[in-house]
């Protein structure tokens, strides 16, 4: 994928403490501020309706953000976590309806004592409610059973989205079991669709299927750490780590995405993981990026302040530490722009009911605001 890197850095006027950068992008020039700092490592993001931001820490925190930026202590009664490789408390979103229910839903890395010492995890959904500053009424959406369970600490996947109807979507990565995403008797490399409350919807596409696990909605995913809903049309976007290649992918019901049967992407250690890109029955990705930036979360940008973006798609970047943004035409990716770049690893990006943007960027874990220049 070709894109425009078309950003202009000026230094903010001394004595500013909050304006670090301005920034110069195709459509809009737009001031880069620091909006909270003193996490860890920053995971998920999610607004309550109050203009107040949930975060999650991979160390196994949630914290509330004030709209002056202050963080407030860890939450009280947060599911335990395996914090190991990639694995901790991860996703945060509301339910769609928040107002009536009061649920937060949070995914994880859900420890599992070892027949053999040592620790086993699975990617977990709990939900609960805040009450002050803890959560309450903590109860388990999804679990796998125990024989998923595994020592590998990565590729949990774990974003959450809800669509129009109120479905509960989260992603599950391979685990680092790259052939288990072919299976649909397994729940690795899976994206998974349920109800609010963890119940199966019976048209899911697998149901009644022989073996299969009926949560199962798409399959033949590596590890897919961004997805988000279209704002106009209901379409379900994954973005998703190669390795070597990463993909933008528009996610249908019970479809094949390929992996490991088919990438673009190439091992670690440069040799080919395939010499198929394409196969009968198996998914192209709408866009790839190679080599990869480690595509991360992703958000379509609903606000007003940023007016010619308008359901644009922002999607981070762990590697490059870089924002990008998509245009599309249908599903079709028409345009690429990298539209900030900067000195540490991005993971997650929310467009905030102000209209600014909102970034979670790492080491040191802090939130940035992306405001237009007026």
């Amino acid at each position: 994928m070709k894109y425009s890197i078309s950003l202009v850095c000026i230094l903010a006027a001394a004595g500013d403490a909050a304006a670090q950068q301005i920034i110069q992008s195709e459509e809009h020039t737009f001031r880069v501020e620091t909006f909270a700092t003193g996490l860890g490592v920053p995971w998920g993001l999610a607004f309550l309706p109050d203009g107040r931001l949930l975060v999650t820490e991979r160390e196994g925190w949630l914290r509330i953000i004030g709209t002056d930026g202050a963080i407030s202590p860890p939450i009280d009664g947060v599911p335990r976590v395996r914090v190991e490789g990639q694995g901790g408390l991860m996703d945060v979103a509301l339910h769609p309806q928040y107002a009536e229910t009061g649920w937060i839903y949070l995914s994880y890395s859900d420890p599992l004592p070892g027949p053999l010492g040592g620790m086993l995890s699975y990617t977990a959904i709990s939900r609960g409610r805040l009450q002050a500053e803890r959560l309450v009424d903590v109860e388990v959406v999804y679990r796998a059973p125990d024989q998923f369970y595994t020592r590998h600490s990565h590729h949990y996947g774990s974003r959450i989205v809800f669509d129009r109807e109120g479905y509960l979507y989260f992603a599950i990565g391979d685990r680092g079991q790259r052939s288990l995403a072919q299976n649909v008797k397994l729940p690795h490399g899976k994206i998974h669709r349920l109800h609010d409350s963890g119940g199966v919807p019976a048209d899911n596409p697998f149901v009644g299927r022989d073996g299969a696990i009926p949560s199962i909605w798409s399959y033949g995913h590596r590890n897919p750490q961004g997805l988000a809903l279209h704002p106009a049309t209901g379409q379900l976007w994954a973005a998703e780590h190669g390795p070597k290649g990463d993909e933008l992918n528009h996610v249908r019901r019970g479809l094949n995405y390929g992996w490991p049967v088919i990438t673009y992407g190439i091992n670690y250690d440069g040799t080919p993981i395939t010499d198929q890109t394409h196969a009968e029955g198996m998914e192209q990705p709408q866009t790839y990026w190679m080599p990869s930036i480690a595509v991360c979360g992703i958000d379509f940008y609903t606000g007003e302040h940023f007016g010619n973006w308008q359901n644009d798609l922002l999607a981070t970047s762990l590697r490059f530490n870089r924002l990008h943004r998509l245009r599309l035409a249908g599903t079709e990716v028409v345009h690429e722009e990298i539209v900030y770049q900067g000195q540490s690893r991005m993971r997650d990006v929310q467009t905030g009911p102000d209209g600014a943007i909102y970034l979670a960027v790492e080491d040191p874990g802090r939130i940035l605001r992306l405001v237009p220049m007026e």
